[in-house]
C-alpha cells in the first residue's frame, strides 16, 4: 500500500506514492530542500489522521515552526494539533521522554520502543550526522540503527546532510529509498532539483526532476528534467 508524500508532482515519480513502513533516507546540501520535503510529508500525514513523529538533535519546536511559517501547508496548525509528537534528543525533556522508553540498548531500542508503543504512522529523523552524537561506535551502531527501523510498522524519513549523489553511505545501501536533492549554480543560474535514485518496489528513472519553492512549499515539476 501506498501513502501519498504530500508534495505536489513527487508522488507521480513513484507510481502514486510511498510504499508504506518503509525506510526513506532524504539527502542533498543544505537549503535544497530537504526539511520542506519532510515537513510537508509529516503534514500529509497528519492531516491524514495518522500518528506522526518529529525527531531532532538541532532544532527546538519552536525554531522548526519558524523556519516553515512562510508557507501554507499547515505545519504550524499540525505541529499545535497534537497528532504530530516533537522530540529533540538535545534537551532535557526530550531526554526524559526517550528514557521512559527503556534504559537498555542505548538510542536504538528507546526510538524503536517509542514508535511501536506510540504506535507512529509516520516519522522524520534529523539528521544523520547528529546521530553520532548518540553512538560511540559509529558505523556499527548506525547500521543496528537503520535496520531495527526497517523493522517497525512505520513509514520513516531520515535526512542525511550527503552532498554527493554518487559517495554512498551505509544508510543508502541499507534504506529501501533513497532521494537525494541538487542545488548548483551554472550559467543560467541557481538549479534545484529532485532524484529518486533508489526506491525497492518501485520503477524509477533515476532522472532529475526540476523543482521549484511557493507559498504552499516544495512542488516536484514531474514532466520535465533537469538536464546535467
Amino acid at each position: 500500500m501506498r501513502v501519498s508524500s504530500g508534495i505536489p508532482g513527487f508522488d507521480e515519480i513513484v507510481q502514486g506514492g510511498l510504499l508504506r513502513d518503509r525506510l526513506y533516507v532524504v539527502s542533498g546540501p543544505p537549503g535544497s530542500g530537504k526539511t520542506t520535503f519532510s515537513s510537508q510529508f509529516i503534514t500529509e500525514g497528519a492531516k491524514s489522521g495518522e500518528n506522526c513523529l518529529y525527531v531532532t538533535m538541532h532544532e527546538t519546536k519552536e525554531e522548526l515552526m519558524q523556519d516553515m511559517s512562510g508557507y501554507d501547508f499547515g505545519f504550524d496548525q499540525v505541529m499545535a494539533s497534537g497528532t504530530v509528537q516533537f522530540l529533540n534528543l538535545m534537551t532535557d525533556s526530550g531526554k526524559r521522554t526517550i528514557t521512559q522508553f527503556g534504559t537498555d540498548g542505548g538510542l536504538t531500542n528507546r526510538i524503536v520502543a517509542f514508535l511501536e508503543q506510540q504506535e507512529i504512522d509516520r516519522a522524520v529523523i534529523d539528521s544523520t550526522m547528529l546521530l553520532q552524537h548518540f553512538f560511540e561506535n559509529v558505523s556499527d551502531e548506525i547500521t543496528g540503527f537503520l535496520s531495527a527501523l526497517k523493522q517497525t510498522g512505520t513509514t520513516t524519513v531520515l535526512i542525511s546532510e550527503m552532498t554527493d549523489p554518487s559517495s554512498y553511505a551505509d544508510e543508502h545501501y541499507l534504506a529501501h529509498g533513497v532521494i537525494f536533492f541538487h542545488n548548483y549554480l551554472d550559467s543560467g543560474g541557481m538549479t534545484r532539483g529532485v532524484q529518486v535514485i533508489k526506491m525497492r518496489g518501485t520503477a524509477i528513472d533515476c532522472d532529475i526532476r526540476p523543482i521549484e519553492f511557493s507559498d504552499q512549499g516544495l512542488r516536484v515539476i514531474a514532466d520535465k528534467r533537469v538536464e546535467a
